[in-house]
């Protein structure tokens, strides 16, 4: 299973794009790529998704179990010719001072060679003992390669390329010039999601096209073949098979889309049909059994949301007669009452009694940790939760007598003491969990879909 850990020595270093005109270049090639990205970044697989063709995959050690790590990446590296899988922020940080969750940890799990993707910007000599600092660190890392980025010209690339030849027995895999049409529009959650913008593809492919004048590919694939991926069993966790034809809902457009593929995967093996729904041109909900509404950008989208009102009458008649509906952030924001962004207000779907209001800074940001009240949409799971949360928004004139589903350990979620609004079948928090696993949200959520289900065919 070839495969390569795309990192850097800092954040902003370039990884992102690198990774993505190395997925489309590959794929040009005629291999099957797969991608991975590091942490619980919702925005970075979208773009994978579409340079690679396929989806991609997150692994996460605050999320998941080292096992789970190694199944879910066996599971599908086997089935690519070649693996990339992209880190987040710098080679060595983490949440510890051993960095036990840090992309090394990640590289050195799963066997991988490491490729730093090295921001040049001001720097001659001074890579060589950046170079040699990193590889002392932690021998035990194969640092089999640098890509360097940002380069100011073929004057500043053959200084690079002298100086780490000479000092270091580090491969130079490619070298990519500073180039403002590589840019990808950020905002202020970080990159613009792939599904919101029309021009996505032409910018792929224009990354592509650098990248495969700029990059060695055959020394990159020859060097992805120094992988050690680790044993694994064949005991793969398989999800409970559900009713037959249990239908749901999930919101899935400009406004909304993240989605974990894992969490999408275990769904469909557990035999539900999903169908996506449109949030800013459906005008009626579709005759299902649950709703989803993942993270996203609402905010973005005030007037064409606001502008819905059949959809949002017919989410709201829903909800009050009781079909389950699961929602992370941005969903949470589109069922409350209104939506406000500096100058711009809309009505929303209106059944959680407060009003989402976007700040000039982060609310919440970073890791949680939840447990389970006893007065959750299901009984409580563990008495630890491993979220993630990151909003630039708050509810403001909420109502004060709320039921809520969980206890925050650590974060913000809605009030710095509690997240996850309950009301009759509906669970909407501002922390996002992972659905799948033995911690997941999505088999007792299934639970409630298929009780309401039977309640509803018996009513009939």
């Amino acid at each position: 299973m070839p495969n390569l850990y795309l990192s850097a020595a800092h954040k902003s270093s370039g990884k992102t794009t690198v990774t993505l005109g190395l997925c489309r270049a590959l794929c040009d090639r005629g291999l099957k790529v797969q991608v991975f990205k590091k942490g619980p970044d919702y925005i970075d697989p979208i773009w994978h998704g579409l340079a690679s063709r396929q989806p991609s995959y997150n692994l996460d050690f605050h999320m998941m179990e080292q096992d789970e790590i190694i199944n879910l990446f066996h599971r599908h590296a086997r089935m690519a010719d070649l693996s990339l899988i992209e880190g987040n922020k710098g080679l060595y940080d983490g949440m510890d001072v051993e960095g036990s969750n840090s992309n090394a940890a990640l590289a050195k799990l799963l066997g991988a060679p490491v490729v730093l993707v090295l921001d040049s910007v001001g720097m001659t000599r001074g890579i060589a003992p950046l170079i040699l600092g990193y590889q002392a660190f932690d021998p035990a890392i194969n640092i089999a390669g640098v890509i360097l980025n940002k380069v100011g010209g073929p004057r500043h690339e053959e200084k690079l390329r002298a100086v780490i030849e000479r000092y270091t027995d580090v491969k130079v895999l490619g070298a990519v010039r500073m180039d403002t049409d590589l840019a990808i529009v950020e905002r202020h959650l970080g990159l613009m999601p792939g599904n919101e913008s029309d021009q996505a593809e032409t910018r792929i492919e224009t990354i592509a096209d650098r990248i495969k004048a700029q990059v060695d590919l055959d020394a990159l694939i020859d060097t992805a073949k120094l992988a050690r991926p680790p044993f694994v069993s064949e005991s793969i966790d398989i999800p409970q098979k559900r009713e037959a034809g249990l239908k749901l809902a999930y919101a899935r457009d400009k406004s909304f889309g993240f989605y974990y593929q894992e969490d999408l995967d275990t769904l469909r093996a557990a035999d539900v049909r999903l169908t996506p729904l449109d949030t800013l041109a459906d005008q009626h909900l579709p005759d299902v059994d649950g709703l989803i509404i993942g993270g996203g950008f609402p905010e973005m989208f005030i007037d064409e949301l606001a502008g819905n009102r059949s959809l949002r009458a017919e989410i709201r008649h829903a909800v009050a007669e009781g079909l389950p509906v699961y929602a992370e952030c941005g969903g949470l924001m589109y069922l409350s009452r209104s939506l406000r962004w500096n100058d711009m207000r809309g009505d929303m779907v209106g059944v959680i009694p407060g009003d989402a209001v976007m700040g000039t800074r982060p609310v919440g940001r970073g890791y949680a940790s939840l447990s389970e009240t006893e007065n959750g949409l299901w009984p409580a799971q563990s008495d630890s939760i491993p979220a993630h949360e990151f909003h630039y928004s708050h509810l403001e004139n909420l109502a004060p007598s709320l039921t809520y589903a969980y206890r925050v350990l650590r974060g913000q979620g809605i009030d710095g003491l509690h997240d996850g609004i309950v009301q009759r079948n509906l669970l909407a928090s501002y922390c996002h969990r992972r659905g799948s696993g033995p911690r997941g949200w999505i088999a007792p959520f299934l639970n409630k879909v298929e009780a309401y289900r039977t309640s509803r065919n018996a009513s009939v």
